[in-house]
C-alpha cells in the first residue's frame, strides 16, 4: 500500500467527517470502528444490502474489489477496510 500523507491543521478544517475518517482508516487499518466505515461506505457506494450481520454494498463495476463489511465488537477488521479503501481508490480513478 503507497503511504499517505497526513493532512496539515489547515487542510482537516476544509474536510468533511467522511474525508477525515477516510484518511484515518489510511493511516491505521486496525483501528476503525464500524459506524465510521459505513458512513464511509454509504457516501461512496449508497445504501447497504444487509444479510445478517454483513453489509454489502454495490459498485459500478464487476469483481473485485468487492464491499462487504462486517460489525465486529464495534470494530471493522483491517482486511474489510483495505478492501474498502481499494474501491474508493478505483471509484476516484486513482
Amino acid at each position: 500500500m503507497v503511504p499517505y500523507m497526513v493532512p496539515s491543521r489547515k487542510e482537516r478544517e476544509g474536510m468533511t467527517s467522511v474525508d477525515k475518517i477516510e484518511v484515518a482508516m489510511r493511516n491505521n487499518a486496525t483501528d476503525i470502528r464500524f459506524a465510521d466505515c459505513l458512513k464511509v461506505c454509504t457516501h461512496y457506494f449508497g445504501k447497504a444490502r444487509i444479510k445478517g450481520s454483513h453489509h454489502r454494498f454495490k459498485t459500478p463495476w464487476l469483481g473485485d474489489p468487492r464491499i462487504n463489511i462486517q460489525n465486529r465488537n464495534g470494530m471493522v477488521a483491517a482486511y474489510q477496510v483495505d478492501q474498502v479503501l481499494a474501491a474508493i481508490s478505483k471509484l476516484k480513478g486513482e
